[in-house]
């Protein structure tokens, strides 16, 4: 994540990173098991069995694709959430959380699409290292939504503080159902890229502060 540019072209790519965004887009638009190896040869101008020298099979490329992802955000959210929080404290860190996430929502549309369709097709090791760093993705967040609004550190307000975090991930990762189906388009909605993100963002920080509230009047 970090800045997250947008993917370069897919001629300005190492071979390896073509094929990994070609089998992004042909998953997400055919899923996994209607899209053959040579169909994403083709789409990088290279053999079906070429693939082979760099993954094992298409399993491989779904494993790579949804592990490297999660690791991404997992890693990428630390880094955000220490680098914000170090100055701006824990309303600091979500916000940077908050952007991140945002980026990733509306600039890996193909890879929110596999996290949610696909995942049954990994091999059970290769799914149990995803369900873990999607954990620690959660856990992050929670803790640092619980510090960012004090209602929700209290020991019972930790279920709502953990609902709420998995509500925003409902939240952003809709975006490919309202957003353009290819990058440069106007998105569905009929908003810019930077208004949508901070519409996002808004509404994010919003649901946080909604189950803050809650919190705080269940204790009062």
């Amino acid at each position: 994540m970090g800045s997250m540019p947008n993917v370069p072209a897919a001629s300005a790519l190492p071979r390896r990173d073509q094929i990994r965004k070609e089998a992004a887009r042909l998953f997400a638009a055919r899923g996994f098991l209607g899209v053959g190896v040579d169909e994403i040869g083709k789409a990088v101008g290279i053999s079906g069995p070429g693939l082979y020298r760099h993954f094992a099979g298409k399993d491989a490329m779904l494993a790579d694709l949804l592990i490297g992802i999660s690791e991404r955000l997992l890693e990428e959210g630390r880094r955000r959430a220490g680098e914000a929080g170090g100055t701006g404290g824990p309303a600091g860190a979500l916000d940077a959380l908050i952007g991140g996430h945002v980026d990733f929502a509306l600039d890996d549309r193909d890879l929110i699409i596999l996290h949610d369709r696909e995942l049954l097709h990994l091999k059970e090791e290769d799914r149990r290292r995803v369900r873990r760093l999607q954990r620690g993705y959660v856990e992050l967040w929670v803790g640092v939504v619980r510090e960012a609004f004090p209602p929700l550190a209290a020991p019972d307000a930790e279920p709502l503080a953990r609902a709420a975090v998995h509500a925003v991930f409902g939240l952003l990762n809709s975006t490919p159902h309202s957003a353009a189906p290819h990058p440069g388009q106007p998105d569905r909605s009929g908003l810019p890229r930077d208004a949508m993100a901070a519409l996002l963002h808004s509404l994010a920080q919003g649901a946080f502060a909604a189950a803050a509230a809650g919190a705080a009047a269940r204790a009062a």
